[in-house]
């Protein structure tokens, strides 16, 4: 089954918040970039919750979208991780890094919608 890139980062987002991730905001920035259509981002509160966030969403988009990443960096630290899925980029950080690197707002020019649990 082929999923779409906003079903794919809706998924990705869910994925998240099934492992009690904060502050996830998925932007849409395929008006703006060729780098990718969808970005999550995600906060963990330790390196521990990062790295459990991100299984959670490899498992989830393997599973239900037949999905692997093209590349993963930052899980041997954690306090950044990123998910690269091509059109789907995940970016999963700890509070600290968050507020230091401001990537949403290097991206608000994107469309910028905020996380609904779409399972409720």
């Amino acid at each position: 089954m082929s999923m779409d890139s906003e079903n794919l980062a809706q998924l990705a987002a869910d994925a998240c918040d099934d492992k009690k991730a904060k502050n996830i905001t998925l932007i849409r920035v395929d008006k703006v970039s060729s780098l990718a259509d969808w970005m999550v981002f995600a906060e963990g509160l330790s390196d521990v919750q990062v790295r459990s966030i991100s299984k959670s969403v490899e498992d989830r988009l393997n599973e239900k979208a037949h999905r692997i990443p093209l590349r993963r960096e930052g899980l041997n630290e954690a306090k950044w991780a990123l998910i690269d899925y091509g059109e789907l980029i995940v970016h999963i950080m700890q509070p600290t890094e968050r507020s230091f690197y401001e990537l949403e707002a290097f991206w608000s020019h994107g469309q910028v919608r905020n996380y609904i649990n779409s399972k409720q």
